[in-house]
């Protein structure tokens, strides 16, 4: 987990030192809700939703006012609940329980900004999400080993930036991650996937 965070600190520095002119390079943090859930190809709501919460950074470098390139770094909780039943010998009990996964996860979007002063977008583009760690929440069981270490699928959103003064905006978004690849390990059924919404605030350099 430190190497993580150890990471989360340089691409912020990096995004940091490398500001250019305002309209030719940003940067900022943000922090949110997610809402996340599994799914597969004949279901799309294969397990209830898990709330959970994502906060990350972001560097943006602009071509133009209307288009952009944006990379975020995101520490998102993403999972599932009710979906496995467990059976508990001591107690010779069965309950339901939550599954919790944690990502590090890395978006890369094409920006597309509109309205009169450019300060809404659209964006779009693949993300990579590295697992941090998998556990069954009911009793804290690590169970990462029986899930793949990468998740890889399509990041879209919509958001809006309020200007405070010249140089800083606060923004409003809503993001959502739609996972291509399988998230367990070796799966012989149907391909397990990852999805999450999410509603995010930040402010912006």
């Amino acid at each position: 987990m430190k190497k993580q965070y150890l990471l989360l600190i340089a691409i912020c520095s990096f995004f940091m030192a490398n500001a250019q002119d305002k309209g030719e390079f940003e940067y900022g943090f943000f922090a949110g809700v997610n809402v996340s859930n599994i799914s597969t190809l004949d279901n799309e709501d294969a397990s209830s939703s898990r709330v959970g919460l994502n906060v990350g950074a972001y560097g943006e470098y602009y071509f133009s006012d209307r288009w952009s390139v944006r990379a975020n770094l995101n520490y998102d909780q993403k999972g599932w609940k009710d979906t496995f039943t467990i059976f508990d010998e001591m107690d010779s009990e069965s309950f339901k329980t939550n599954f919790a996964l944690n990502y590090l996860t890395v978006p890369v979007l094409a920006n597309w900004h509109f309205a009169k002063n450019r300060n809404w977008y659209l964006n779009v583009g693949p993300y990579a999400g590295f697992l941090l760690n998998a556990e069954v929440t009911e009793n804290g069981l690590d169970i990462s080993d029986g899930f793949n270490g990468t998740d890889f699928g399509l990041a879209f959103g919509i958001g809006v930036k309020i200007p405070i003064n010249k140089e800083n905006q606060i923004f409003i978004e809503y993001g959502a991650q739609s996972g291509f690849s399988d998230i367990f390990e070796d799966n012989q059924g149907e391909t397990v996937r990852n999805g999450r919404s999410s509603i995010n605030i930040g402010f912006t350099f």
